[in-house]
Protein backbone atom coordinates (compact mmCIF):
# COMPACT_ATOMS: atom_id res chain seq x y z
CA UNK A 1 0.00 0.00 0.00
CA UNK A 2 1.34 3.41 -0.52
CA UNK A 3 2.15 5.08 2.11
CA UNK A 4 4.52 8.65 3.59
CA UNK A 5 6.53 8.00 6.31
CA UNK A 6 9.80 9.83 7.90
CA UNK A 7 12.75 7.97 7.84
CA UNK A 8 16.24 9.28 8.87
CA UNK A 9 15.27 12.60 9.07
CA UNK A 10 13.94 12.61 5.17
CA UNK A 11 10.18 11.77 4.25
CA UNK A 12 9.86 8.90 2.07
CA UNK A 13 7.20 7.33 0.13
CA UNK A 14 6.68 3.60 -0.24
CA UNK A 15 4.82 2.54 -3.20
CA UNK A 16 4.48 -0.68 -5.97
CA UNK A 17 5.06 0.63 -9.69
CA UNK A 18 2.76 -0.51 -12.43
CA UNK A 19 5.18 -3.32 -12.80
CA UNK A 20 4.36 -4.44 -9.06
CA UNK A 21 7.90 -3.62 -7.99
CA UNK A 22 8.46 -2.06 -5.04
CA UNK A 23 9.53 2.02 -4.78
CA UNK A 24 10.37 4.04 -2.44
CA UNK A 25 11.83 7.83 -3.08
CA UNK A 26 12.74 10.21 -0.36
CA UNK A 27 11.93 14.33 0.14
CA UNK A 28 13.18 17.08 2.44
CA UNK A 29 9.83 17.90 3.04
CA UNK A 30 6.10 16.37 3.26
CA UNK A 31 4.73 18.57 1.18
CA UNK A 32 7.29 17.82 -1.69
CA UNK A 33 6.55 13.54 -0.72
CA UNK A 34 2.68 13.87 -0.76
CA UNK A 35 3.15 16.00 -4.29
CA UNK A 36 5.04 13.14 -5.48
CA UNK A 37 2.43 10.21 -4.26
CA UNK A 38 -0.35 11.97 -6.03
CA UNK A 39 1.21 11.31 -9.58
CA UNK A 40 2.33 8.04 -8.43
CA UNK A 41 -0.53 6.47 -7.32
CA UNK A 42 -2.53 7.33 -11.22
CA UNK A 43 0.86 5.83 -12.70
CA UNK A 44 0.82 2.71 -10.49
CA UNK A 45 -3.07 1.63 -11.32
CA UNK A 46 -1.83 1.46 -15.03
CA UNK A 47 -0.91 -2.07 -14.89
CA UNK A 48 1.90 -3.15 -16.94
CA UNK A 49 3.65 -6.28 -18.10
CA UNK A 50 7.37 -5.59 -19.11
CA UNK A 51 8.51 -7.45 -22.01
CA UNK A 52 11.87 -7.56 -20.28
CA UNK A 53 13.57 -8.05 -16.56
CA UNK A 54 12.50 -4.36 -14.98
CA UNK A 55 15.43 -4.88 -13.51
CA UNK A 56 17.99 -4.51 -16.04
CA UNK A 57 20.30 -1.86 -15.76
CA UNK A 58 21.16 0.79 -18.16
CA UNK A 59 23.96 -1.59 -20.03
CA UNK A 60 21.80 -4.73 -20.30
CA UNK A 61 19.17 -2.43 -22.09
CA UNK A 62 21.07 -0.85 -24.15
CA UNK A 63 22.50 -4.55 -25.59
CA UNK A 64 18.44 -5.58 -26.15
CA UNK A 65 17.64 -2.06 -27.64
CA UNK A 66 20.59 -1.97 -29.91
CA UNK A 67 19.18 -5.65 -31.11
CA UNK A 68 15.36 -4.01 -31.66
CA UNK A 69 17.18 -0.70 -34.19
CA UNK A 70 19.52 -3.62 -35.90
CA UNK A 71 16.20 -5.39 -36.68
CA UNK A 72 14.93 -1.81 -37.89
CA UNK A 73 18.27 -1.46 -40.32
CA UNK A 74 17.62 -4.27 -41.84
CA UNK A 75 13.49 -3.99 -42.27
CA UNK A 76 14.71 -0.45 -43.77
CA UNK A 77 12.85 1.88 -41.34
CA UNK A 78 15.92 3.09 -39.90
CA UNK A 79 19.09 4.33 -41.29
CA UNK A 80 22.45 2.59 -40.45
CA UNK A 81 23.76 6.19 -39.58
CA UNK A 82 21.24 6.63 -37.19
CA UNK A 83 22.26 3.52 -35.16
CA UNK A 84 25.68 4.44 -35.64
CA UNK A 85 25.22 7.42 -34.04
CA UNK A 86 23.34 5.72 -31.34
CA UNK A 87 25.76 3.38 -30.64
CA UNK A 88 28.42 6.06 -30.45
CA UNK A 89 26.66 8.17 -28.05
CA UNK A 90 26.00 5.23 -25.89
CA UNK A 91 29.74 4.05 -26.15
CA UNK A 92 31.44 7.30 -25.50
CA UNK A 93 29.07 9.39 -23.21
CA UNK A 94 25.61 7.85 -21.58
CA UNK A 95 27.14 4.04 -20.30
CA UNK A 96 30.38 5.47 -18.81
CA UNK A 97 27.95 7.81 -16.60
CA UNK A 98 24.69 5.79 -16.38
CA UNK A 99 25.55 1.62 -17.36
CA UNK A 100 25.42 0.09 -13.94
CA UNK A 101 22.18 1.87 -12.82
CA UNK A 102 18.71 0.21 -12.94
CA UNK A 103 16.44 1.77 -15.63
CA UNK A 104 13.55 1.36 -13.76
CA UNK A 105 15.92 3.97 -10.87
CA UNK A 106 16.56 6.67 -13.49
CA UNK A 107 14.57 9.35 -12.61
CA UNK A 108 14.20 12.69 -13.99
CA UNK A 109 16.79 14.62 -11.51
CA UNK A 110 19.47 12.13 -12.52
CA UNK A 111 18.95 12.74 -16.11
CA UNK A 112 19.23 16.71 -15.69
CA UNK A 113 22.46 16.19 -13.19
CA UNK A 114 23.76 14.29 -15.99
CA UNK A 115 23.34 16.50 -19.07
CA UNK A 116 24.55 19.12 -17.33
CA UNK A 117 27.60 17.64 -16.10
CA UNK A 118 28.34 17.01 -19.74
CA UNK A 119 27.52 20.63 -20.55
CA UNK A 120 29.95 22.03 -17.60
CA UNK A 121 32.43 19.56 -19.12
CA UNK A 122 32.86 22.11 -21.93
CA UNK A 123 30.38 20.31 -24.43
CA UNK A 124 28.79 22.03 -26.88
CA UNK A 125 24.67 22.53 -26.44
CA UNK A 126 24.66 21.04 -29.66
CA UNK A 127 26.61 17.83 -29.00
CA UNK A 128 24.79 17.87 -25.83
CA UNK A 129 21.63 17.37 -27.44
CA UNK A 130 22.55 14.11 -29.48
CA UNK A 131 23.36 12.68 -26.31
CA UNK A 132 20.02 14.13 -24.73
CA UNK A 133 18.39 12.66 -28.20
CA UNK A 134 20.19 9.14 -28.02
CA UNK A 135 18.97 8.50 -24.50
CA UNK A 136 15.59 9.71 -24.94
CA UNK A 137 14.97 7.84 -27.51
CA UNK A 138 16.49 4.79 -25.59
CA UNK A 139 14.04 5.68 -22.29
CA UNK A 140 11.18 5.55 -24.87
CA UNK A 141 11.66 2.17 -26.04
CA UNK A 142 11.96 1.17 -22.14
CA UNK A 143 8.46 3.10 -21.44
CA UNK A 144 6.96 0.93 -24.79
CA UNK A 145 8.79 -2.70 -23.25
CA UNK A 146 7.08 -1.91 -19.99
CA UNK A 147 10.02 -1.02 -18.01
CA UNK A 148 9.05 2.81 -17.33
CA UNK A 149 5.73 4.28 -16.34
CA UNK A 150 7.15 7.46 -18.20
CA UNK A 151 10.05 9.27 -19.98
CA UNK A 152 11.87 10.91 -16.98
CA UNK A 153 14.14 12.58 -20.40
CA UNK A 154 10.89 14.15 -21.99
CA UNK A 155 11.23 17.43 -22.92
CA UNK A 156 14.20 17.93 -20.79
CA UNK A 157 16.35 19.04 -24.09
CA UNK A 158 14.19 22.46 -23.94
CA UNK A 159 14.38 23.19 -20.33
CA UNK A 160 18.48 23.01 -20.79
CA UNK A 161 18.08 24.54 -24.43
CA UNK A 162 20.15 22.29 -26.09
CA UNK A 163 18.33 22.98 -29.13
CA UNK A 164 20.03 25.97 -30.55
CA UNK A 165 17.20 28.61 -31.25
CA UNK A 166 16.05 29.50 -35.21
CA UNK A 167 17.93 32.85 -34.68
CA UNK A 168 21.38 30.88 -33.57
CA UNK A 169 20.82 28.45 -36.31
CA UNK A 170 20.27 30.87 -38.80
CA UNK A 171 23.47 33.05 -37.63
CA UNK A 172 25.36 29.78 -37.90
CA UNK A 173 24.48 29.21 -41.59
CA UNK A 174 27.57 30.03 -43.84
CA UNK A 175 25.95 30.80 -47.20
CA UNK A 176 27.58 32.73 -50.18
CA UNK A 177 26.81 35.87 -52.03
CA UNK A 178 25.83 36.00 -56.02
CA UNK A 179 29.32 37.46 -56.15
CA UNK A 180 30.96 35.17 -54.19
CA UNK A 181 29.23 32.10 -55.65
CA UNK A 182 29.88 33.64 -59.45
CA UNK A 183 33.82 33.57 -58.39
CA UNK A 184 33.76 30.00 -57.06
CA UNK A 185 32.35 28.66 -60.34
CA UNK A 186 34.61 30.56 -62.37
CA UNK A 187 37.90 29.46 -60.40
CA UNK A 188 36.16 25.85 -60.71
CA UNK A 189 35.90 25.80 -64.14
CA UNK A 190 39.29 27.05 -64.47
CA UNK A 191 41.23 25.32 -61.97
CA UNK A 192 38.77 22.38 -61.31
CA UNK A 193 37.38 21.51 -64.60
CA UNK A 194 36.59 17.79 -63.54
CA UNK A 195 34.32 19.13 -60.45
CA UNK A 196 32.57 21.77 -62.20
CA UNK A 197 29.71 20.26 -63.28
CA UNK A 198 29.04 18.64 -59.79
CA UNK A 199 29.36 22.23 -57.71
CA UNK A 200 27.25 23.75 -60.53
CA UNK A 201 24.86 21.33 -59.61
CA UNK A 202 24.69 21.96 -55.54
CA UNK A 203 24.33 25.59 -56.42
CA UNK A 204 21.57 24.99 -58.75
CA UNK A 205 19.26 22.88 -57.08
CA UNK A 206 20.44 22.48 -53.52
CA UNK A 207 20.90 18.84 -53.09
CA UNK A 208 22.53 17.76 -50.29
CA UNK A 209 26.10 16.18 -51.13
CA UNK A 210 25.35 13.17 -51.06
CA UNK A 211 22.25 13.07 -52.94
CA UNK A 212 24.62 14.22 -55.87
CA UNK A 213 26.86 11.63 -55.80
CA UNK A 214 24.29 9.48 -55.64
CA UNK A 215 22.65 10.67 -59.15
CA UNK A 216 22.66 8.17 -62.22
CA UNK A 217 21.46 9.00 -65.80
CA UNK A 218 18.16 7.44 -65.68
CA UNK A 219 17.25 9.85 -63.06
CA UNK A 220 17.73 12.84 -65.23
CA UNK A 221 14.76 13.79 -67.83
CA UNK A 222 16.52 17.17 -69.02
CA UNK A 223 14.17 17.67 -72.19
CA UNK A 224 11.42 18.33 -68.60
CA UNK A 225 14.47 19.79 -66.71
CA UNK A 226 13.94 18.04 -63.85
CA UNK A 227 16.02 15.14 -61.84
CA UNK A 228 14.82 12.35 -59.22
CA UNK A 229 16.52 12.52 -56.21
CA UNK A 230 16.14 8.40 -54.96
CA UNK A 231 19.31 7.65 -53.37
CA UNK A 232 22.38 9.50 -51.41
CA UNK A 233 25.57 8.28 -50.96
CA UNK A 234 26.52 7.82 -47.50
CA UNK A 235 29.29 10.61 -45.67
CA UNK A 236 32.69 7.86 -45.91
CA UNK A 237 31.32 6.66 -49.34
CA UNK A 238 30.77 3.39 -48.44
CA UNK A 239 26.79 3.01 -48.37
CA UNK A 240 24.03 3.96 -50.74
CA UNK A 241 20.73 4.96 -49.39
CA UNK A 242 17.80 7.09 -49.26
CA UNK A 243 17.77 10.72 -49.02
CA UNK A 244 17.40 11.89 -45.76
CA UNK A 245 14.08 12.46 -45.62
CA UNK A 246 13.58 8.85 -46.26
CA UNK A 247 11.77 8.79 -49.81
CA UNK A 248 12.70 10.75 -53.32
CA UNK A 249 11.83 13.87 -54.63
CA UNK A 250 11.83 15.53 -57.83
CA UNK A 251 13.70 18.95 -58.45
CA UNK A 252 13.85 21.33 -60.70
CA UNK A 253 16.74 22.28 -63.17
CA UNK A 254 18.23 25.39 -64.46
CA UNK A 255 18.76 26.08 -68.52
CA UNK A 256 22.35 26.62 -67.60
CA UNK A 257 22.63 23.36 -65.62
CA UNK A 258 21.02 21.83 -68.12
CA UNK A 259 23.53 22.80 -71.24
CA UNK A 260 26.31 21.65 -69.01
CA UNK A 261 24.69 18.22 -67.91
CA UNK A 262 23.92 17.66 -71.70
CA UNK A 263 27.52 18.20 -72.32
CA UNK A 264 29.00 16.21 -69.34
CA UNK A 265 27.04 13.12 -71.00
CA UNK A 266 28.07 13.33 -74.09
CA UNK A 267 31.60 13.71 -72.82
CA UNK A 268 30.88 10.41 -70.88
CA UNK A 269 29.64 8.18 -73.98
CA UNK A 270 32.60 9.99 -76.11
CA UNK A 271 35.19 8.81 -73.98
CA UNK A 272 33.49 5.44 -73.26
CA UNK A 273 33.26 4.44 -77.13
CA UNK A 274 37.13 5.53 -77.47
CA UNK A 275 37.86 2.95 -74.71
CA UNK A 276 35.82 0.29 -75.90
CA UNK A 277 33.99 0.25 -72.28
CA UNK A 278 30.35 0.96 -71.30
CA UNK A 279 29.31 4.38 -70.55
CA UNK A 280 28.86 4.95 -66.67
CA UNK A 281 25.30 4.55 -64.92
CA UNK A 282 26.64 7.25 -62.62
CA UNK A 283 26.40 11.24 -63.34
CA UNK A 284 29.75 11.70 -61.24
CA UNK A 285 31.77 8.34 -61.54
CA UNK A 286 35.42 7.79 -59.86
CA UNK A 287 38.00 6.47 -62.18
CA UNK A 288 36.63 2.89 -61.41
CA UNK A 289 32.75 3.58 -62.29
CA UNK A 290 32.14 3.98 -58.94
CA UNK A 291 30.21 7.15 -57.21
CA UNK A 292 33.00 9.72 -56.32
CA UNK A 293 34.67 9.80 -53.07
CA UNK A 294 32.91 12.54 -50.56
CA UNK A 295 36.43 12.84 -49.20
CA UNK A 296 37.90 13.84 -52.25
CA UNK A 297 35.02 16.05 -53.47
CA UNK A 298 35.66 18.25 -50.20
CA UNK A 299 39.33 18.29 -51.16
CA UNK A 300 38.20 19.73 -54.43
CA UNK A 301 35.96 22.00 -53.01
CA UNK A 302 38.60 23.48 -50.53
CA UNK A 303 41.02 24.30 -53.17
CA UNK A 304 38.83 25.66 -55.15
CA UNK A 305 37.99 28.41 -52.48
CA UNK A 306 41.44 28.93 -52.14
CA UNK A 307 41.48 29.56 -55.61
CA UNK A 308 38.75 31.89 -55.46
CA UNK A 309 40.02 33.64 -52.64
CA UNK A 310 37.12 32.53 -50.30
CA UNK A 311 36.20 31.90 -46.78
CA UNK A 312 37.71 28.64 -46.07
CA UNK A 313 34.43 28.05 -43.73
CA UNK A 314 32.70 27.07 -46.66
CA UNK A 315 31.56 23.32 -47.44
CA UNK A 316 30.15 21.82 -50.21
CA UNK A 317 26.81 22.06 -47.78
CA UNK A 318 27.29 25.65 -47.92
CA UNK A 319 25.79 25.65 -51.52
CA UNK A 320 22.64 24.17 -50.77
CA UNK A 321 22.32 27.21 -48.27
CA UNK A 322 23.40 29.54 -50.98
CA UNK A 323 20.51 28.42 -53.02
CA UNK A 324 18.01 28.76 -50.82
CA UNK A 325 19.25 31.90 -49.51
CA UNK A 326 19.45 33.80 -53.07
CA UNK A 327 16.26 32.74 -54.35
CA UNK A 328 14.21 33.29 -50.64
CA UNK A 329 16.02 37.17 -50.54
CA UNK A 330 15.19 37.73 -54.24
CA UNK A 331 11.37 37.11 -53.49
CA UNK A 332 10.93 33.31 -54.70
CA UNK A 333 8.12 31.10 -52.81
CA UNK A 334 9.47 29.87 -49.58
CA UNK A 335 7.05 26.92 -50.47
CA UNK A 336 8.37 26.17 -53.71
CA UNK A 337 12.59 26.35 -51.86
CA UNK A 338 10.97 23.80 -49.59
CA UNK A 339 10.18 21.51 -51.88
CA UNK A 340 13.30 21.77 -53.84
CA UNK A 341 15.24 21.44 -51.12
CA UNK A 342 12.98 18.42 -49.29
CA UNK A 343 12.48 19.85 -46.05
CA UNK A 344 9.63 17.80 -44.36
CA UNK A 345 7.47 21.12 -43.60
CA UNK A 346 7.73 24.90 -44.64
CA UNK A 347 7.81 25.86 -41.05
CA UNK A 348 11.79 24.48 -41.16
CA UNK A 349 12.25 26.01 -44.19
CA UNK A 350 11.39 29.64 -42.31
CA UNK A 351 13.34 28.71 -39.32
CA UNK A 352 16.36 27.78 -41.52
CA UNK A 353 16.54 30.40 -43.62
CA UNK A 354 14.17 33.46 -42.43
CA UNK A 355 16.80 36.03 -41.82
CA UNK A 356 17.01 35.90 -45.76
CA UNK A 357 13.34 36.74 -46.56
CA UNK A 358 12.81 40.09 -47.71
CA UNK A 359 11.60 42.14 -44.68
CA UNK A 360 9.75 45.07 -45.96
CA UNK A 361 7.42 45.50 -49.21
CA UNK A 362 5.21 48.65 -49.43
CA UNK A 363 3.85 47.72 -52.76
CA UNK A 364 2.60 44.72 -50.96
CA UNK A 365 0.10 46.48 -49.21
CA UNK A 366 -0.97 48.87 -52.26
CA UNK A 367 -1.94 46.52 -54.07
CA UNK A 368 -4.69 45.93 -51.71
CA UNK A 369 -5.85 49.88 -52.77
CA UNK A 370 -8.53 50.40 -55.28
CA UNK A 371 -7.57 51.04 -58.79
CA UNK A 372 -7.33 55.27 -58.58
CA UNK A 373 -9.95 57.32 -60.59
CA UNK A 374 -9.34 58.68 -63.88
CA UNK A 375 -11.39 62.21 -64.40
CA UNK A 376 -12.62 63.57 -67.64
CA UNK A 377 -13.01 66.98 -66.80
CA UNK A 378 -14.86 67.15 -63.59
CA UNK A 379 -16.25 63.67 -63.76
CA UNK A 380 -15.31 60.16 -63.11
CA UNK A 381 -14.66 58.21 -66.00
CA UNK A 382 -13.65 54.68 -63.73
CA UNK A 383 -13.71 54.72 -60.12
CA UNK A 384 -12.43 51.20 -58.48
CA UNK A 385 -14.57 50.01 -56.01
CA UNK A 386 -17.81 50.83 -57.68
CA UNK A 387 -19.67 51.74 -60.82
CA UNK A 388 -22.01 53.22 -63.07
CA UNK A 389 -23.15 57.22 -62.23
CA UNK A 390 -23.33 56.63 -58.28
CA UNK A 391 -19.83 56.64 -58.24
CA UNK A 392 -19.32 59.20 -60.79
CA UNK A 393 -21.86 61.22 -58.43
CA UNK A 394 -19.96 60.58 -55.21
CA UNK A 395 -16.75 61.38 -56.54
CA UNK A 396 -18.35 64.69 -57.66
CA UNK A 397 -19.64 65.08 -54.02
CA UNK A 398 -16.16 64.20 -52.35
CA UNK A 399 -13.93 66.20 -54.20
CA UNK A 400 -13.41 70.11 -53.96
CA UNK A 401 -16.64 72.57 -53.84
CA UNK A 402 -17.34 72.65 -57.47
CA UNK A 403 -20.59 74.23 -59.40
CA UNK A 404 -23.40 71.26 -58.72
CA UNK A 405 -22.25 69.96 -55.81
CA UNK A 406 -24.94 68.93 -53.16
CA UNK A 407 -25.04 69.97 -49.91
CA UNK A 408 -27.39 67.52 -48.42
CA UNK A 409 -26.06 65.28 -45.89
CA UNK A 410 -29.18 63.30 -46.77
CA UNK A 411 -28.27 63.08 -50.44
CA UNK A 412 -24.89 61.90 -50.09
CA UNK A 413 -25.85 58.85 -47.52
CA UNK A 414 -28.66 57.41 -50.24
CA UNK A 415 -25.45 57.43 -52.51
CA UNK A 416 -23.17 55.73 -50.10
CA UNK A 417 -25.91 53.08 -49.83
CA UNK A 418 -26.05 52.90 -53.44
CA UNK A 419 -22.60 52.25 -53.67
CA UNK A 420 -22.60 49.60 -50.89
Amino acid sequence: MACVTKRRGKWAVDWRDGAGARRARFFKTRGAAEDFLAKAIPESRQMVRPVVDPNLTVTAYAEHWGTQLAAMVQGATLKPRTLESYADQLRLHILPALGSERVRNLHRARVRVFLVAKLAAGLAPRSVGVIYGTLRAMLSSAVDDGVLVANPAARLGRKLRLAASSARRQEEIKAMARPQLRRFLMAAWTHERRFYAFFLLLARTGMRLGEALGLQWPDLDLPAREVRVARAVSDDGQRIDTPKSGHGRTVDLSQQLVATLRRLHVGQKAEALRRGSPAPSWVFPSTRGTPLDPANVRKAFARTLKKAELPAHFTPHSLRHTFASILLAEGKSPAYVQAQLGHASITLTVDTYGKWLPKGDKAAVDSLDDAPAKRSGDRVVTFGGGSGESAAQLSDFESGPPRNRTANPLIKSQLLCQLS
